[in-house]
């Protein structure tokens, strides 16, 4: 399996189970997909927001009970991927 094939199943792995998505997740596919875009990471006080070749989604990391992202930062994330072409919904 080569790695454009890879990212693509994590993603779908990723939308399969969107209540149980960790940041690490979300950064694994984003560390993959750097050598096709142009991606910018900004941290701030409750989260990150990240830019990839223009679109741009957020996810609030200052939830301290749980590693799992809400489902809202999860579908950004889809969303961002399906702009990008490696997420057909």
């Amino acid at each position: 399996m080569d790695r454009d094939e890879r990212i693509l199943e994590r993603i779908r792995d990723i939308a399969g189970r969107p209540k149980n998505v960790t940041l690490e997740d979300i950064e694994w596919v984003i560390g993959q997909i750097e050598a096709h875009h142009d991606v910018k990471r900004r941290e701030f006080a409750h989260g990150i927001l990240f830019r990839i070749d223009g679109q741009r989604f957020s996810v609030c990391t200052h939830h301290r009970g749980s590693r799992q992202l809400k489902v809202a930062y999860v579908k950004g994330f889809l969303r961002a991927m399906s702009e990008l072409g490696w997420y057909d919904e």
